[in-house]
Parts: C-alpha cells; sequence; structure tokens
C-alpha cells in the first residue's frame, strides 16, 4: 500500500456518509475556498468536490506536499505526472482518475477518488461528490480509468537541520582581533550596563551616596566581626574621629602590656592581632570619613549619621555595673 495514501484513506474513511447540502454546499469546498483559493472565490464552495475533499483530507492527515491540493482533477493528474508518481498499476492507497469515456486521455478526466483495496481487475475505492452528492464507497472496474497518481513517489526536498545558535552568542573573533577587549552583543545588555541618562543628576549623585556609605558600614561592621574572632586579653577603646561620634575613653592598653612591651613587639615585628586590626579599623575610619566630611552639612545624611551613632554607642557602651 502506499504510505502516505494509508494516511489518506484513514481520514476519508472518518468522513464516509457526508453528503452535500441542497444547494451543492459542502464543508470542503468552503474550506478550500478559504484556505486554497487566492482569490476566496465564493464558487468553491458549491463546485463539484471530489478533489476539494482529497485536499481537504491531505492537510488533515498532514501529507499536502505529497499529494497535493487541487480542485482539476485534469491538473491534478498532470502535477502526478510532472513528479514522475504516475502509472497504470492499481494500489491500495493510489489516487485514481477516471474518464467516463474511457479514453486514456489525461485531458479528458472527469472524476478522482483513491483505491482502498484491489480485487484483480476490480478497484474498491472511497470517491467524494460520488452519484453526485455523496462520500462513500464504490467498486469500479478498469474500462473507465486513466492512471493513477501514487503520493508515496512524490519526492519532497527536506529541510536543511537547523543549526543550534546560542541565544546571545557573538561572531567569532577574528585573528587580529584576539585578545582585544570583547564587546557585547547584546542590546538588553547594553541598555542595563549605564544608569538611564534621563535621571535628573541629583538622584544619581544621591544614589552614589548612600550606595557609599551602605558599602562602607558593612566594611566596618565585617572587620569587626573579624576583630572579635581574635584571641585579646581585654576589650581595647578607640576614639572615634569626626563630631558624628561622642567622645570615648582614649584607647586603653591591656594590663599585662607595658609601653615598653610595644616598643620590643615593634622592633622585633611581632605579631599582635588584636592591635593591629584596632590600627586597621581606626586607618578605615579616618579614610572613609575623611572622604565624606564635605558632606557632613548634607541633610540627606543626617538618619545615616544618626543611625551609625547609635550602633556606635550601643556596641561601645559598658555592660552593666562595669565603670
Amino acid at each position: 500500500m502506499d504510505p502516505i495514501g494509508k494516511k489518506l484513506l484513514d481520514v476519508a474513511k472518518s468522513q464516509l456518509g457526508y453528503t452535500e447540502k441542497g444547494d451543492g454546499y459542502t464543508k470542503f469546498g468552503d474550506w478550500y475556498a478559504a484556505n486554497i483559493d487566492g482569490d476566496h472565490d465564493s464558487y468553491f464552495k458549491t463546485a463539484p468536490w471530489c478533489d476539494m475533499f482529497l485536499a481537504w483530507a491531505a492537510d488533515k492527515a498532514g501529507v499536502t506536499e505529497q499529494a497535493g491540493q487541487f480542485a482539476s482533477t485534469i491538473e491534478h493528474a498532470e502535477w502526478f505526472r510532472k513528479h514522475d508518481a504516475w502509472g497504470t498499476s492499481p494500489e491500495p492507497g493510489a489516487l485514481v482518475f477516471f474518464d467516463w469515456n474511457g479514453s486514456d486521455d489525461p485531458d479528458q478526466i472527469d472524476h478522482v477518488g483513491i483505491v482502498e483495496r484491489v480485487d484483480g481487475k476490480t478497484l474498491h475505492t472511497i470517491e467524494a461528490n460520488a452519484d453526485g452528492y455523496k462520500l462513500m464507497r464504490k467498486t469500479r472496474d478498469m474500462d473507465s480509468v486513466v492512471g493513477f497518481g501514487y503520493p508515496g513517489k512524490i519526492k519532497v526536498e527536506a529541510a536543511p537541520p537547523a543549526k543550534y545558535t546560542p541565544r546571545h552568542a557573538a561572531p567569532a573573533p577574528t585573528v587580529d582581533k584576539v585578545g582585544a577587549p570583547a564587546a557585547s552583543t547584546n542590546t538588553q545588555e547594553r541598555e542595563h550596563s549605564a544608569p538611564d541618562a534621563s535621571l535628573p543628576a541629583q538622584e544619581v549623585v544621591l544614589g552614589g551616596i548612600l550606595a557609599f556609605i551602605l558599602c562602607g558600614t558593612v566594611a566596618l561592621a565585617a572587620g569587626r566581626a573579624a576583630a572579635a574572632k581574635a584571641p585579646t586579653a581585654a576589650p581595647i577603646r578607640v576614639r572615634k574621629r569626626g563630631k558624628h561620634h561622642r567622645p570615648a575613653t582614649p584607647v586603653a592598653l591591656p594590663v599585662d602590656v607595658t609601653p615598653a612591651d610595644l616598643d620590643a613587639a615593634d622592633a622585633g615585628t611581632t605579631v599582635m592581632p588584636a592591635l593591629s586590626l584596632a590600627a586597621a579599623h581606626e586607618a578605615e575610619d579616618r579614610e572613609f570619613w575623611g572622604r565624606i566630611a564635605h558632606l557632613e552639612e548634607d541633610s540627606e545624611l543626617a538618619f545615616w549619621n544618626s543611625l551609625h551613632a547609635e550602633a556606635t554607642d550601643a556596641e561601645y557602651a559598658p555592660a552593666p555595673g562595669v565603670r
């Protein structure tokens, strides 16, 4: 059996018994006018529909390229002949073209159906517009057959396999560009790589200041956390610089450390983790507050200054009962 014709047969069997309306209207002609005819001519809605049914069935079976889509039986037969898919041997699944006058002339074809079964020289077919009005099974002899069209012999060019390209892939660099800074080819990346130029200058500056303050606060917190893990003999108090902090007690050395010990440590490069961290924090504070000293009068910073002062007071407040 013709493999493509078998798919057509499966669709045709599902429509057996369909009958055209009183004025000749069929859903197959209506479909043909809406989807195949370029002018959407309403003529096809009531026209002879034996071949338009096969066009509809080919669409439903997904074999339009092998079965063709025609309203004219003569043009359909010629299409099979041009594709070297025409012959005179009956085969299940083949399209059979008839001339009721019994000629072998393709230009005299009157009707078309599809072969369901072959029994010697007897054909069992399914035909639309059979007896002038119905989709039904028919039994035919070979006397009125002009020829057969074999859908399975139509050669369809396979589409080339699609090549996968990463969504944001850029062309491979040429030899002279190897090592040069890569430029982004993603429009979205370029659009989001810089702040919107339409933002007011004041908002951009304020956003930068707030980001700088937040980053500094996070850095200070990280440093203090590291200092808390270092082995220390006694808490070290560090006086903060600037009017945003209340005065604190000057640095107090541990009871078992004397100035002489510090001099000896400095001369001998003895590692003193707690003092080194304290000195690093003091230097970090000095650099941070020095950079934003010119912004101290900015009212926008009052809120952040108050939060920082409260956090500092809470951190260095003496424990209950300790003076």
